[in-house]
């Protein structure tokens, strides 16, 4: 009988590392997991910090504004605008 207890002792700590294990890796897992939270929320922080700044550079008047100042250029006068429309458009 002390051989069948020496097996099932020795089942039972293997058992038991085998559940320290597994909640080490959970921990570990959990950790992860937050942390890629709180960079997916910087990220998108970023995203939207992105997309406010590009949509202030692509502001038509100021386009228009930097065109005029820093290139010299002017609307062209109307007799030179043509514009082409398509037949049977909806």
């Amino acid at each position: 009988m002390s051989r069948l207890n020496v097996i099932l002792a020795l089942v039972l700590v293997a058992c038991a590392l085998a559940v320290i294990q597994a909640q080490h890796r959970a921990r570990t897992y959990f950790v992860e997991l937050e942390r890629l939270k709180k960079e997916a929320r910087m990220l998108d922080e970023q995203w939207g910090k992105l997309q406010l700044e590009q949509s202030t550079w692509a502001n038509p008047a100021r386009v228009d504004a930097l065109a005029r100042t820093r290139l010299g250029l002017v609307a062209a006068p109307p007799e030179r605008v043509h514009v082409e429309t398509l037949v049977g458009t909806p």
